[in-house]
């Protein structure tokens, strides 16, 4: 996977990119000069979108190993740190900008570990990528099957849920937009759930 070619649709390491590149213009938010942390990097859609918004440095963490694109990894800008859980691992140093695309852990663990990122300052923020299908159920009962497509209300009430929760984590949400791509295309699934960025700043 490291030695694949962006999409030619798009000039990102992987489609995340244009995800997170949506969210940067509907938040008005420019990276620019920030050095920032890539929680569940993966092949490094988001990061590649934020250096060429013009971070600084990326911290790049994932549990596995070898599916950063090479172009990312020979970056200078990259601190690459695989085989690292992102819920456990120390921070190296703390960051302007944490973004999450943490694939199957909710919100719920992933906010608490990207505050431990975070410079102390009130310009800090978070941009969460948010899948309904893998957060929990807002109403009592078993978790959603994983595999399971969600009607899109469905999915959005889901979303309203944790971002309503988002205070007792330690963060407050400022702003928050559907992503112009589902996901799930990447095994295979054409339809794929409808996901939200979410922009939130930590209630220090």
């Amino acid at each position: 996977m490291s030695s694949a070619s962006p999409d030619p649709a798009h000039p990102f390491a992987s489609r995340g990119g244009l995800k997170l590149r949506h969210a940067l213009d509907a938040f008005a938010f420019d990276p620019r000069g920030l050095t920032c942390a890539d929680l569940g990097c993966n092949v490094g859609g988001f990061a590649d979108c934020l250096l060429r918004a013009g971070a600084s440095k990326v911290y790049a963490v994932d549990t596995g190993y070898g599916a950063l694109a090479w172009k990312l990894r020979t970056d200078p800008r990259i601190v690459v740190m695989e085989r690292a859980n992102a819920l456990h691992v120390l921070p190296p140093a703390r960051v302007d900008l944490v973004v999450i695309d943490m694939g199957w852990t909710p919100q719920r663990l992933c906010i608490p570990a990207a505050l431990k990122w975070l410079k102390p300052l009130p310009t800090s923020r978070i941009l969460s990528l948010i899948k309904p299908h893998y957060e929990q159920t807002p109403s009592p009962g078993p978790p959603r099957p994983r595999e399971t497509i969600l009607p899109d209300d469905a999915a959005q009430k889901i979303v309203e849920h944790v971002l309503a929760h988002m205070p007792s984590l330690g963060a407050t949400v400022l702003n928050c937009t559907r992503s112009p791509i589902r996901g799930g295309a990447s095994k295979g699934n054409k339809t794929g759930n409808a996901e939200w960025l979410a922009l939130l700043a930590p209630s220090f």
